[in-house]
């Protein structure tokens, strides 16, 4: 319960903020320019340091880096709520990505060690897949009540219950099993290199969404980011206790998983960003009532992860739980692609956004478990890690590239369509009808995404069904089967 608090405190933070951000905005007389760097400071901290967060966690210990990572995300989320000018904001926002970093793998890794009873597992990972999921439109729901009936300042300053609740419990409740610790030297070089790397990462996909693909800043970071992790993965090749220890990502499942859950990712915040732009501008719906509109959303998320990937992921092998939910998610996605103006949220958001809820659910549960199954206790964290960069990195992606699809689709359609608008309502309906046309290209894009994501789980991931006596897969790239034995013990 108390990973699972903490866990819903990350997520949040991704979509609150960006409700309340119009109000933070012009009480801090923050530039429409400068205004991206509140979301785009905590992505870089956030995106950038998991991988050495995860290390962290496998050095010091998941319970204390789990109980200081919230510690500081508090502190952090108090800054933020009683920021003055746009620079405390910043700052109160990179802090809150960089303790972010440190909690999000170690709540991970700390279900990974102490649930190894696949029964156990399965019920944990439901509640931690449907959170994943789901947590972002749980965050509209709130920002938009905390916005509309409180201040702005309340989207940080609601943290701070959360982060006491979860670092109390955890610290009296959890017992984290002895002898899981990577006491190995830091790989310092690595550090670096994994940092810088994914930062220019980051920032060139959410650069690429405001300033352009072909602006030079833009290609820089994109060259730059291809350069660092390159050079990354061949010192982890060569250095005696790596940051990433190649096993992790070169094993087959993990691999798959890793991939997959990045596209879904890719799919899921385009729609998220389109949603919302069409609920609130197309349909004019207030912040709280479009919170409201995403809820079947969160409620076939919770189904999809917590009832069916829960009681068929010991009877059945995850890939067959994996693919089908991402096929299911794009069949939820493709009803969307029919988006006008007057499309009735009955008739077509409920049922595409069920859909969606449901199949994302149920391949977001055994994909978290497995992708911290059968991995060493000492690596637990960097897998975790591993994970939510895979998220992460995605939802950058997806933010800018579906973004640059709709906006290219937007301008086009206005450019064939406003010379035979006439009077001036007309022309606002070409616009309206301009905007639904660029959401429904971009809407194409990540039916395709999903399609793919189903694919890739359906033919990396090959592990047998968890408690059954092994798992196999080609960890070691040669197509030579390993056996990982998979623990079916009470924690």
């Amino acid at each position: 319960m108390f990973i699972a608090l903490a866990q819903l405190m990350v997520v949040l933070d991704a979509t609150i903020v960006n409700i309340a951000l119009p109000s933070a905005q012009q009480d801090l007389g923050i530039s429409d320019g400068n205004r991206q760097w509140v979301v785009t400071a905590y992505a870089l901290a956030f995106g950038g340091l998991l991988l050495f967060g995860g290390r962290i966690a496998d050095l010091w210990g998941r319970k204390k880096a789990f109980v200081v990572g919230l510690g500081g995300f508090a502190v952090a989320s108090a800054l933020g709520g009683a920021a003055t000018n746009e620079a405390m904001m910043f700052g109160a926002r990179a802090l809150q990505g960089v303790f972010g970093a440190l909690l999000a793998p170690a709540a991970l890794s700390l279900l990974a060690v102490m649930f190894t009873d696949a029964k156990e597992r399965a019920k944990a990972f439901g509640i931690y897949g449907a959170i994943a999921g789901g947590g972002g439109a749980v965050g509209l729901i709130l920002g938009g009540f905390l916005t509309e009936y409180l201040d702005w300042r309340w989207t940080f300053f609601v943290n701070i219950p959360f982060a006491i609740v979860a670092a109390a419990g955890a610290y009296f409740v959890i017992r984290e099993p002895e002898g899981g610790r990577n006491r190995s030297p830091l790989d310092i070089p690595g550090v670096v290199l994994s940092t810088l790397g994914l930062v220019a990462l980051v920032y060139g996909f959410t650069r690429a969404e405001s300033a352009g693909w072909s602006d030079s800043v833009t290609v820089g970071m994109f060259v730059a980011s291809v350069v660092l992790l390159a050079t990354f993965v061949v010192v982890e090749s060569r250095v005696k206790a790596p940051l990433l220890p190649l096993r992790v990502i070169t094993e087959r499942n993990r691999g798959g998983i890793y991939l997959s859950l990045g596209l879904a990712i890719i799919a899921m915040f385009g729609l998220f960003l389109f949603l919302t732009y069409y609920l609130q501008i197309v349909k004019g719906y207030s912040p709280v009532k479009t919170g409201f509109a995403f809820l079947p959303m969160i409620a076939g998320m919770i189904t999809g992860s917590t009832q069916i990937g829960t009681r068929l992921m010991t009877r059945v092998a995850p890939r067959l739980l994996m693919g089908p939910g991402f096929l299911v998610a794009a069949l939820g996605m493709l009803l969307l692609t029919r988006l006008e103006i007057g499309s009735s949220y009955a008739a077509l958001l409920l049922p595409a956004m069920l859909l969606l809820g449901l199949g994302m659910g149920t391949a977001f549960m055994p994909a978290m478990s497995l992708a911290t199954q059968g991995v060493e206790p000492r690596d637990a964290g960097v897998a975790s890690a591993m994970v939510n960069t895979s998220q992460q990195v995605g939802g950058a992606i997806g933010t800018a590239l579906l973004n640059t699809i709709a906006a290219s689709a937007t301008t086009s359609y206005i450019a064939d369509h406003i010379a035979g608008a006439g009077s001036r309502s007309q022309q606002q309906l070409v616009q309206l009808e301009g905007m639904v046309e660029g959401y429904t290209s971009a809407i194409w894009f990540a039916v395709g995404i999903l399609v793919v994501a189903a694919g890739i789980a359906l033919t990396f991931v090959n592990a047998g069904r968890p408690g059954s006596a092994t798992v196999t897969g080609s960890g070691s790239g040669e197509g030579v089967a390993d056996e990982v034995q998979v623990p079916v013990v009470a924690h």
